[in-house]
């Protein structure tokens, strides 16, 4: 039954695609791709659509800087083939954040200040261990416990010196700021507020799996200190310090800050170019973690890890008119552990942007992640992952995401039969 819901969802989506041959709307803003968990790697997390709405029904003009967004995401999803002996073949998630951000100089003319508070539902199943994976092909549930209510922001951030430093300081998510090949490459300010060089649903878009475990994140967001130098546009140079106790199994998402000596640092640099009128960009990161590893029975008292990620545009279709073309991303990351789960990763993808008629909402991408594993920890050298979406907006602000995963090597056991599954995925901004 499941297998047939999810192919009349297919076609009716490719219906919409190909049945839309009319010329498009000159007034409608020109949009692109989002990113499939904007949870995790995105603030502001939504649109702004509700709160305008009721602002201007009420009569309201000035908000004074104070701004409530949101995004719900949720999936469906169906291991056709493979995965761990007599596993769950259907599983749902599904995440609700609402954001709440107030720009300090438009509310009691604090000029460089911005305060955000962020709440986190997430309701979701243990998708991602019915295939046998290390690696996670759907992002959205993240640790136990998958059911959870927390506080996941709270911090203040401060621009100094003209905007060439920024200050956070609080609750905050690392993957704002650090290892986030997701972030568009900067081009000129458009809509959405949350455009995506990927939408690709599997975890290592979002985390790369050598930090895994041990950077805080979705849904583990932890207090600390974040520094973001950028003296010019093309180049930052960012530094954090947070608390570390997410690596000896403290749920940090869920809970206030500990001081007791454990502590994650990272610090990144990278760039952005524009190559024959083609941008680009790229990361480069390392990162100590201080204290407690433990993983399972395994522990050990610190490691080292780095990461490299880049975005290039490929091609365009229509220089110079619209975002039309093909995109390519590249990530790598090693660490020196002994007891995280994966030590190396390389993995890559395309995206193609409004190549069909009047779809220029829309987004095509593959991508493959391929990581070396702990043998510590399982028989299995080596777990590869490949992964094909298309993203299709419904209407503003609403899209739909069919997605398949395909991973020969499942991890957890070197006796597991390749596994194989599908996604549906719905993403709302408000």
């Amino acid at each position: 039954m499941i297998h047939r819901i999810f192919f009349f969802i297919f076609l009716a989506i490719m219906h919409r695609v190909y049945a839309e041959t009319t010329k498009p709307d000159p007034k409608k803003p020109k949009t692109t791709s989002i990113s499939s968990n904007p949870a995790a790697v995105n603030v502001p997390t939504g649109t702004g659509t509700i709160q305008r709405a009721i602002e201007k029904k009420l009569g309201i003009e000035n908000n004074h800087g104070i701004m409530i967004q949101g995004a719900w995401i949720g999936d469906t999803n169906d291991l056709f083939s493979g995965g761990i002996p007599n596993a769950e073949h259907y599983t749902s998630n599904s995440v609700l954040l609402v954001d709440l951000t107030i720009d300090m100089e438009r509310l009691n003319g604090w000029r460089g200040g911005l305060f955000s508070a962020q709440f986190l539902q997430e309701n979701a199943q243990n998708t991602n261990a019915q295939a046998g994976l290390f690696q996670g092909y759907n992002s959205l549930p993240d640790v136990s416990p998958f059911n959870r209510s927390e506080l996941y922001a709270l911090w203040y951030r401060q621009s100094l010196f003209d905007d060439k430093l920024f200050v956070r300081i609080g609750k905050t998510i690392t993957t704002l700021d650090f290892n986030n090949v997701i972030k568009p490459v900067p081009l000129s300010a458009g809509e959405p507020n949350i455009p995506a060089v990927t939408s690709l649903i599997y975890t290592p878009i979002f985390i790369n799996p050598a930090v895994d475990g041990v950077m805080p994140g979705y849904t583990n967001s932890a207090y600390g200190l974040t520094l973001n130098f950028t003296p010019v546009k093309q180049w930052y140079l960012a530094y954090g310090i947070y608390d570390g106790n997410l690596a000896s199994g403290k749920q940090t998402g869920l809970s206030g800050p500990t001081f007791n000596g454990r502590n994650f640092q990272v610090a990144e640099t990278g760039g952005a170019w524009v190559l024959r009128k083609k941008p680009g960009t790229a990361g480069i990161g390392v990162w100590h973690q201080k204290g407690l590893i433990r993983q399972l029975n395994f522990k050990e008292m610190e490691a080292t890890g780095a990461y490299l990620f880049g975005s290039q545009r490929l091609w365009y279709r229509h220089p110079g008119l619209d975002i039309s073309g093909i995109s390519a991303f590249y990530q790598l990351s090693i660490n020196n552990s002994s007891v995280l789960p994966m030590n190396k990763s390389i993995g890559a993808g395309l995206t193609a942007f409004g190549l069909i008629a009047n779809r220029e909402s829309d987004s095509l991408g593959m991508g493959f992640s391929l990581s070396w594993l702990n043998q510590h920890r399982t028989d299995r050298p080596s777990e590869l992952m490949y992964q094909i979406y298309y993203q299709a907006q419904i209407i503003p602000n609403i899209y739909l995401e069919p997605a398949l995963s395909y991973i020969p090597t499942p991890g957890q056991s070197s006796s597991l039969p390749p596994a194989f599954a599908g996604t549906i995925r719905a993403i709302i901004l408000a």
